[in-house]
């Protein structure tokens, strides 16, 4: 998606460690998808991000997050395990950057329906209605996006079934947009 790239740029990234360089493409030639190589490092580094975040999401929403480890992420997308716990200090770390890279773009689907309903509800506000602009703004996205983003749905049930530490993720993304949803009712 184009909020991927971004995504992937704006989370931070150490700088490849001396078993990298001079390496050239990271990717093996199992991955799942042949890619064409991006014009610079920094264009490789977020190319193969985006990768580790797709495999990511698809695999934790199968699995969930305690079915998958970091070598399972890192053998789907073709890379050495090395990579991933460079960049990530556990699955958990990992999660939680696949939930944060679509969270903006759910976000502001969100608080633009809730806006326009508030303002077609003229002071009326229906807790169905509510609810509908709410909700619905994501079901498209799930029912005719991309695969990643029915992968986001079912990561988002899990986070909201597992007060473990969906409810941390969940607050630190959402908080805001459930609190405009209660602020209109």
């Amino acid at each position: 998606c184009a909020c991927g790239a971004n995504m992937a740029e704006s989370i931070p990234l150490k700088r490849p460690g001396p078993s990298l360089r001079g390496q050239g493409n990271i990717m093996t030639k199992s991955a799942a998808k042949p890619k064409v190589r991006p014009a610079t490092k920094a264009d490789q580094r977020a190319a193969t991000m985006e990768q580790i975040f797709d495999a990511a999401e698809d695999l934790f929403s199968q699995r969930g997050l305690y079915g998958v480890t970091l070598k399972d992420v890192a053998v789907q997308v073709g890379v050495h395990q090395s990579l991933l716990n460079y960049y990530f200090k556990d699955k958990k770390e990992l999660f939680d950057a696949v939930i944060a890279r679509r969270a903006p773009v759910t976000i502001q689907r969100r608080m633009e329906a809730l806006d326009a309903y508030e303002k077609a509800a003229a002071g009326k506000p229906t807790v169905e209605g509510v609810l509908h602009a709410y909700l619905d703004a994501d079901l498209d996205l799930h029912d005719t996006g991309d695969l990643g983003w029915r992968h986001y749905g079912a990561l988002g049930a899990q986070m909201s079934n597992t007060a473990e530490w969906g409810a941390e993720l969940m607050d630190t993304h959402f908080d805001h947009v459930v609190l405009r949803l209660i602020g209109i009712l």
